[in-house]
């Protein structure tokens, strides 16, 4: 079993990312709002999960369709935290802050798939 994806800054800071989500709604309007709660969570778990996933794969075909996975599961938590912000779950300061690592992260997914495409 391989563990190399722990040492991949860019499923470091996916799981981060899912640490401060727990984090974030826990302690905000999100604790009473289950829907909205539940599925931020599981996309942001998912980002991390998928890069790990990746690391088991036999064939990088394979391989990149978990980080495609990755990154469309970016594009849920983006979606998710506009909607966040725009019902009044999350301050500028925090949609900021989770803004800028999800294009972080997707573009480091991004590089991760084209090597993974070109070392086949």
């Amino acid at each position: 079993m391989g563990d190399g994806f722990r040492e991949l800054q860019v499923w470091q800071r996916a799981k981060d990312l899912a640490v401060h989500f727990y984090k974030v709604t826990n302690s905000t309007l999100f604790s009473r709002d289950y829907g909205l709660r539940d599925q931020i969570r599981w996309a942001a778990v998912s980002v991390a999960s998928n890069v790990a996933e990746d690391d088991e794969r036999d064939t990088n075909k394979d391989s990149v369709r978990f980080l495609y996975m990755a990154k469309g599961s970016i594009a849920e938590i983006i979606t998710q935290t506009i909607i966040a912000k725009d019902i009044g779950y999350l301050d500028d300061n925090e949609f900021g802050h989770i803004l800028n690592e999800c294009e972080t992260i997707g573009k480091m997914l991004g590089k991760l798939i084209k090597v993974r495409i070109n070392n086949p």
